[in-house]
């Protein structure tokens, strides 16, 4: 079996088709980890939406923040963007459906491979200041509150800024703020594992005193994939850390890509996007 980690689709199926096709991806053999936000931006999310979920227990995604977005869209009273390309989901009569199985994906995966340590996927990354068992327990502890009787409430609330660093005791609404926007917002941080929200492009953007979070050393030694930062265009320069950046901005006109988890081999396919 071969494990494949993708970037963000962000609605661009016909490239998501496309790159397994390259890949020569069969479901019953092979598996793939898809690093989170499926939908928005691209012109077909419906689509995309659907045809991972039709991968079953052969695809195993993780939560972006386009994802979330959708989910609050859709269940949390919040309102599109301008730049949405949402709307083809929201009016699809299997809708619930799919709404149901994005909603109950979780914001961490994790695979023990014994000497050679975790592999974790995230999809903006994991904080410096979290050992990988205490991050697998926050995003349980998040996801449990996405998938509960109050989802609808939190997903109100989930939207901010504040707090912007995390300390052990923060609790409430200010925790899980916190933990969601590490797992799928996270670019720059300070020192302290602050996050700056400011600052989308690449690396050159980084605000006085700030970094990107793999430039940080860490106490353990996971192996780190990771989507969200397109600028970054699959590169992660003077990390400290092992780290894979899946993002190769398809959506932006770039290209898909697809990492072998066994080889290391990195295969593309280029954007259709304008």
């Amino acid at each position: 079996m071969t494990t494949y980690a993708i970037g963000d689709l962000q609605g661009c199926h016909d490239e998501f088709v496309a790159l397994l096709e390259q890949l020569d991806f069969d479901p019953r053999r092979d598996h793939l980890w898809l690093a989170g936000d499926l939908v928005n931006r691209g012109p077909e999310s419906l689509a995309c939406l659907r045809e991972v979920m039709a991968l079953g227990e052969s695809a195993t995604t993780v939560l972006g923040n386009h994802d979330l977005h959708l989910l609050a869209v859709a269940r949390g009273g919040a309102r599109e963007n301008r730049k949405d390309t949402l709307s083809t989901i929201l009016a699809a009569p299997d809708r619930e459906r799919l709404l149901d199985w994005l909603q109950s994906r979780p914001l961490l995966v994790r695979r023990c491979a014994g000497e050679q340590g975790d592999t974790v996927m995230t999809h903006a990354g994991l904080l410096p200041q979290w050992s990988v068992e205490q991050a697998a327990g926050l995003a349980s502890e998040a996801g449990s509150r996405l998938t509960g009787e109050r989802a609808g409430a939190f997903l109100e609330r989930m939207y901010g800024n504040a707090p912007a660093c995390w300390r052990d005791d923060l609790d409430g609404i200010d925790r899980l703020r916190m933990i969601i926007n590490v797992f799928t917002r996270m670019r720059f941080i300070d020192a302290a594992g602050c996050l700056d929200f400011a600052a989308k492009e690449g690396l050159d953007s980084a605000p006085p005193g700030f970094a990107p979070w793999f430039q940080f050393p860490r106490d353990d030694d996971p192996w780190l994939l990771f989507g969200h930062w397109a600028a970054l265009q699959g590169e992660t320069p003077a990390s400290r850390v092992r780290a894979e950046a899946l993002d190769t901005g398809c959506v932006w006109g770039s290209r898909l890509t697809a990492l072998d988890l066994g080889s290391g081999r990195r295969i593309s396919v280029p954007s259709r996007q304008r």
